[in-house]
């Protein structure tokens, strides 16, 4: 099993059952799933720029990512509907516990300049986008093999009604969030 879930089924529960006073175990909020997404603009001018960035969301997810098509036209960005400028990854299960205790431990750390995960970035329904600058804060990844940075945004998304819940039980993982003024 997961250390993630492991983890969780044994102190997170408990403890978001005591602090937020649910009757069952089941309405305690969890993980739902975790999409990885990259936006490969340069992918119009050269298509070898979206299978680089293919085999480095593999590499990262461990799952196969699949393309995303533009929906409009674009003239500005040089961008006709149904070009190939995306791609995305969902995980969930045991991948998805995996890819979050990767991310918590090896990757986030790696960050430069690191100060915290914005505690702002919820949607007001429990879930939460973060975005990576470079892919190479991934220990997968070998950075002398990489030809340009690649940015990614990831969501989490979590079965809890409200967004205290969700920080609370992304705490209680270990996700690092930025302190606002009101804790100091």
């Amino acid at each position: 099993m997961a250390r993630l879930k492991d983890l969780y089924k044994s102190k997170i529960i408990p403890e978001l059952i005591k602090e937020f006073s649910y009757k069952n175990p089941m309405a305690v909020p969890r993980m739902e799933k975790i999409v990885i997404s990259m936006g490969v603009g340069k992918a119009t001018q050269d298509k070898k720029f979206l299978e680089l960035a293919r085999t480095d969301l593999t590499m990262i997810s461990g799952q196969l990512p699949i393309v995303c098509k533009a929906k409009k036209s674009v003239s500005n960005f040089k961008v006709r509907a149904g070009d190939k400028t995306g791609l995305k990854v969902t995980l969930r299960g045991v991948r998805m516990y995996e890819f979050m205790d990767r991310l918590i431990s090896l990757a986030i750390p790696r960050v430069r300049d690191f100060r915290g995960l914005n505690p702002k970035s919820f949607d007001g329904r429990g879930n939460y986008s973060m975005g990576l600058t470079e892919q190479t804060v991934f220990p997968e990844i070998d950075a002398g093999k990489v030809e340009f940075q690649q940015g990614m945004n990831i969501t989490f998304a979590t079965t809890a009604n409200t967004d205290d819940e969700a920080r609370k039980m992304l705490e209680l993982l270990g996700m690092p969030f930025r302190k606002t003024e009101a804790e100091n």
